[in-house]
């Protein structure tokens, strides 16, 4: 790190996502997954959005010039160790996002294409994806697809692998980004398997998590943001991809539903102990 900078200071990890006022997923999850992980978590807002934990009624992104001059301002004044981009809320964000990293290479990338809500409110169209495939993906480290995104991020092998597989993830590695981690949470297999194809290698590893009764909102913004967390700490991309799923089942584990709709992952289960004078 620069001499300039204090040597207390933690890696610092940039979060590109929209606003989510229920904290269960988007920016929120974000900065809570950053911080509890020992990063200090730096954010760029791309989009409001009017949601709970039920699902998203309303996206209002935030102007491109705005995306850009944030991103910027954080990136000519602090060392930014790992970027993580969540929903962009626009095209135009898209290529906002894709100008400034572009002139930061040595930082990873971790891109969680967040195309629907949990509930499958959808968030992205054919435009955003071309961007996404185009722009932006080029530019990432890692992608982290559910299997369904990755039917429509892998439009041209939609029918060889309907649940999801080494064919689409080869097609999303033909972007030039470097790595996918397809995961599979939306899946009905007996566990959750989610498996890391490396462009040029194939398949790398393939993990196996039990699968939870439950459902969860902002799972994909935890995994995402915790591999740029361990990233930032100057973890490889394998064990960050490993690290990061150990931390995201349990945040699912222990979470908790404080509404009408999914459960949220409990970032703080370390912490959540009863304080002193409780029962």
């Amino acid at each position: 790190m620069d001499e300039r900078f204090d040597k207390r200071t933690p890696p610092l990890v940039l979060s590109f996502a929209a606003s989510d006022p229920s904290g269960g997923a988007g920016l929120q999850a974000d900065l809570l997954t950053i911080g509890t992980l020992g990063c200090h978590p730096l954010s760029v807002i791309t989009a409001l959005t009017v949601q709970d934990t039920v699902g998203v009624s309303h996206l209002l992104p935030v102007d491109p010039a705005y995306v850009e001059q944030q991103a910027r301002g954080l990136l000519m004044d602090m060392p930014v160790a790992a970027c993580k981009v969540g929903l962009t809320g626009s095209v135009d964000n898209i290529a906002a996002i894709a100008r400034v990293l572009a002139e930061h290479p040595h930082v990873p990338v971790v891109v969680d294409p967040v195309l629907a809500s949990g509930r499958g409110d959808p968030l992205a169209d054919e435009k955003t994806i071309d961007a996404l495939f185009d722009q932006l993906f080029p530019l990432a480290t890692l992608l982290t697809p559910n299997t369904l995104e990755a039917k429509r991020l892998a439009r041209t092998v939609l029918n060889e692998e309907p649940s999801g597989g080494p064919a689409q993830a080869q097609h999303l590695l033909t972007s030039g980004c470097e790595y996918v981690l397809l995961t599979g949470t939306h899946a009905t297999t007996e566990q959750v398997e989610n498996t890391l194809f490396r462009r040029g290698h194939g398949l790398l590893r393939r993990d196996c998590w039990p699968r939870l009764a439950d459902s969860y909102h902002g799972s994909g913004c935890t995994l995402a943001s915790a591999i740029a967390a361990f990233l930032g700490r100057g973890s490889s991309v394998v064990d960050a991809v490993y690290l990061a799923q150990a931390y995201t089942w349990r945040t699912l584990a222990a979470g908790f539903r404080p509404g009408r709709g999914q459960h949220i992952p409990n970032r703080f289960f370390a912490s959540s102990a009863p304080m002193v004078g409780e029962r």
